[in-house]
C-alpha cells in the first residue's frame, strides 16, 4: 500500500497551511453526522420542547451553522472558505434515546468543506449537551464521521 505524505508540513517538519492556489475551483459538498445519547427524561424533554433553557434543537441548529462559518478560526490550518450553504438536521431515535445530527455544507472553491461539516455537527451536539446537562450528566456524544464528500480532484467519497 502506498503511503501518502502529509501536506501540512514543510520539508523541515514545520506546520504550514497547504497552498491551494494551483487547484481548480469546483463545487464541493460534505455531509457529516454524529449522535448524542441521553436518559429517557432528557430525551422526552427535548422531543416535547420542555427543556427550561428553550428550544434545544433550534438553538443547536443555529450553533452548528455558526460553527461552520467559524471553522478556520477554530482549526489552525484550515483555509477560510466562502460557504454557500450550511444546514443541520436532526433525527430522534426514540428506542435508543439518541439524537442524530446531520450537517451538510456546500461551497465553491479550491479546498473541501469536510472540516466545516465536522465542526458544525460537533457544535450542534455540544450545544444539546450544554442545554441538557442539568437533566443528565451521563450524556454521550459519539460517532462523528464524514458520510459524503464530493468535488475537487479526489471526486466522490461515500461512507
Amino acid at each position: 500500500m502506498e503511503r501518502k505524505q502529509l501536506n501540512h508540513f514543510d520539508s523541515s517538519g514545520k506546520a504550514v497551511m497547504v497552498d491551494v492556489a494551483g487547484k481548480d475551483e469546483t463545487k464541493r459538498i460534505a455531509v457529516t453526522h454524529g449522535f448524542i445519547s441521553m436518559n429517557t427524561e432528557s430525551f422526552l424533554a427535548v422531543r416535547e420542547g420542555s427543556v427550561k433553557k428553550g428550544d434545544v434543537l433550534g438553538i443547536a441548529r443555529v450553533a452548528g451553522i455558526m460553527a461552520v462559518k467559524k471553522t478556520s478560526e477554530l482549526i489552525p490550518l484550515c483555509h477560510t472558505l466562502q460557504v454557500t450553504s450550511a444546514g443541520i438536521d436532526f433525527t430522534l431515535h426514540e428506542a435508543e434515546c439518541k439524537i442524530e445530527a446531520v450537517c451538510t455544507v456546500g461551497a465553491t472553491g479550491r479546498t473541501g468543506v469536510e472540516m466545516e461539516a465536522l465542526t458544525g455537527v460537533s457544535a450542534a451536539l455540544l450545544t444539546i449537551y450544554d442545554m441538557c446537562k442539568a437533566l443528565d450528566r451521563s450524556m454521550c456524544i459519539s460517532g462523528i464521521e464524514l458520510l459524503k464528500k464530493d468535488g475537487g480532484k479526489s471526486g466522490l467519497y461515500e461512507r
